[in-house]
């Protein structure tokens, strides 16, 4: 089962930083699939016009192209039943609800801290896109949106309390094991480790310490990716 994987990179092609494709790669690991990346630029959306959309991850699988990091995450399961991401029905629910909170609270919580430092880590030919797009959406400068950043860190660490009560009382996010529910919340903080270095997490704190253990998983895959 050989995949190709369009992963969004910066200016230097080892620095992947996409909280999505990072749910992804760690999906792929845990399954044990060989996969090929190909880097991505937010500009290169001729690169992936076959899959009839313009953002990553995406994926091709001998004839078959798949899209959404949630989506391909469900693909990987049916396809590859083991090892499981989703323990089953059950864990699959789960997930999807620790999907939700990650997209819908933690993306545009973390987005707010780092996404000035991003505009100095992605290819030249992104920057005017990147800095009109995400100003568009912000309402203002990305300067504007990141100033102030060390006075809202508590707020944010206590954002994370749902995650840090269910590390205090078991070891992964999906219990005795690893789950995609762990992927999900792992690849959305690989985004701030490899693409600023703001540091967000609190060393003493309960999800440092899962972080660390995560970036251990599949060989180290996530501690040896390139830091910007």
């Amino acid at each position: 089962m050989s995949i190709v994987l369009y992963d969004l990179a910066g200016a230097d092609p080892d620095v992947r930083f996409s909280p999505y494709c990072w749910r992804t790669r760690f999906a792929l690991a845990h399954k044990g699939l060989p996969v090929e990346t190909v880097p991505w630029r937010f500009t290169d959306r001729d690169a992936i016009a076959f899959s009839g959309q313009s953002k990553v991850p995406v994926i091709q699988h001998e004839d078959t192209v798949v899209f959404d990091s949630w989506t391909i995450a469900e693909y990987l399961e049916d396809q590859a039943p083991t090892p499981t991401l989703f323990g089953g029905p059950t864990g699959r629910a789960h997930a999807r609800f620790v999907n939700a909170w990650a997209d819908s609270v933690l993306v545009g919580g973390i987005a707010r801290f780092i996404v000035r430092d991003l505009v100095d880590i992605i290819d030249p030919k992104d920057r005017d896109y990147f800095r009109s797009s995400r100003e568009a959406r912000f309402g203002k400068s990305l300067e504007a949106v990141q100033d102030g950043r060390e006075d809202r860190l508590t707020a944010f660490r206590d954002l994370l309390l749902p995650i840090r009560l269910v590390l205090r009382r078991q070891h992964w996010l999906g219990g005795a094991a690893p789950s995609y529910a762990d992927h999900i919340i792992a690849g959305t903080l690989m985004w701030p480790r490899c693409a600023s270095r703001f540091e967000l997490l609190q060393a003493d704190d309960p999800i440092a310490a899962w972080l660390d253990r995560v970036l251990g998983l599949y060989g180290g895959l996530g501690r040896e990716a390139r830091r910007a």
